[in-house]
């Protein structure tokens, strides 16, 4: 049994907590919304704390997702944040989508205050998170991630270092822009299978079976035909997503063109009040464009 703190019971940390528990750790966690954290403790045991600081007292290994790098600076920064409580030793995982820069930052006072920091962003949406079937992709030092794997491995199906701090992000940035492509193509070839008369369905069974094939199409093209998108990853989670990998290629001087168009598509979704729908809602924006 390993004492754990579990910082943000969201979608995706809400079950990733769980799994934490059920393997037999001792789980402490904390939530904005004491209520939300109460009813984790009723559903899975464990305890809560009020503060950051508190959840993290005494733990070994600190895990965080939250929203944003704001976010994650107050569950980590201050006289109630994480940093403070956590002994010497100790590791603070984060499997928040954030900018390279607050990783830079945070593992640097990490390092300061004598702890361990591996930056763990996730992917599999929140069907990977209860199911416990999550790809990590992390950045950090070696000897830290070795330690922290072991505990990450009970809701992943693939976890990886990919090299030093920040490589984690970087990787999820890639993972973004990905998906950002993939899904305005799956988006474009429905809207034009409709336009030329022929049926969704079994366009789909066929190409799916080839060099088209993919994730989202295999799991989304169903809801997209349906026009059913309250569910799966957020149009606005997506665009703040983006907004970091645009931000990093202004940075770096890497060219993304199809990313940058994408962005504004989904900013075209926001204003049709889309911003909660999940991202295969661009068919949807396609289909009102005509």
């Amino acid at each position: 049994m390993t004492k754990l703190a579990f910082l943000g019971l969201g979608v995706m940390g809400y079950p990733m907590a769980g799994h934490l528990q059920a393997a037999g750790h001792e789980v402490c966690v904390y939530n904005r919304t004491t209520a939300k954290a109460e009813k984790w403790v009723d559903q899975h045991g464990g305890t809560h704390a009020p503060t950051p600081r508190e959840a993290a007292d005494g733990a070994d290994f600190v895990m965080s997702c939250v929203g944003n790098d704001d976010d994650l600076r107050s569950v980590c920064l201050g006289d109630d944040g994480a940093f403070a409580g956590m002994k010497t030793g100790a590791t603070f995982v984060d499997h928040t989508t954030v900018s390279a820069k607050v990783t830079e930052e945070l593992y640097a006072a990490a390092k300061e205050a004598g702890l361990g920091y591996v930056d763990a962003p996730i992917s599999g949406g929140q069907a990977g998170a209860e199911n416990g079937q999550l790809s990590i992709m992390c950045g950090g030092d070696e000897d830290i991630y070795a330690a922290a794997e072991p505990v990450m491995n009970t809701y992943a199906k693939l976890c990886r270092r990919i090299g030093g701090s920040g490589a984690g992000q970087m990787t999820k940035m890639a993972n973004q822009i990905a998906i950002a492509g993939l899904v305005q193509g799956l988006s474009e070839a429905l809207h034009f299978a409709e336009k030329a008369g022929l049926d969704g369905r079994s366009v789909v069974e066929v190409i799916s079976q080839g060099a088209a094939g993919s994730w989202q199409m295999a799991n989304r093209y169903e809801t997209m035909l349906d026009d059913k998108f309250d569910h799966g990853f957020a149009v606005d989670w997506m665009r703040k997503d983006l907004g970091i990998c645009l931000d990093t290629a202004n940075e770096n001087g890497a060219s993304l063109p199809v990313t940058a168009l994408v962005d504004q598509y989904y900013k075209d979704v926001q204003k049709m009040g889309g911003g909660r729908w999940d991202t295969s809602s661009l068919f949807k924006r396609l289909r009102k464009l005509g």
